[in-house]
């Protein structure tokens, strides 16, 4: 079973940024889609940000231009630069990898964004 191993949550004033990544003990060079997804209190999951195996990448309406989603291979790792962030960016954010039909999910972390 894929382990993923989410890190760089925390508290943040409103126009900081953040970077998340999430690592994963196994080889990532065959991962075909790679996503962030967050959870704010009393609302539904929402997909942040995807990056596929050609290295394209998508992202939600409220995030595009502020974060940045990217991956690197070689140290088997995902990450999610945020920036400009905003009180309503504050959510748990969760990564998630899949592999043909077999999807991981990682613990999630607390993105707090406040002053």
């Amino acid at each position: 079973q894929v382990q993923l191993v989410e890190s760089g949550g925390g508290l943040v004033q409103p126009g900081g940024s953040l970077r998340l990544s999430c690592a994963t003990s196994g080889s990532i060079y065959s991962v075909d889609l790679m996503n962030w997804y967050r959870r704010a209190p009393g609302k539904e999951r929402e997909l942040v940000a995807f990056i596929d195996s050609g290295g394209r990448t998508n992202y939600a309406d409220s995030v595009t231009g502020r974060f940045t989603i990217s991956r690197d291979n070689a140290k088997a790792t995902m990450y999610l630069q945020m920036n400009s962030l905003k009180p309503e960016d504050t959510a748990v954010y969760y990564c998630s990898m899949r592999w043909g039909s077999y999807r991981a999910w990682g613990q999630g972390t607390q993105v707090t964004v406040s002053s």
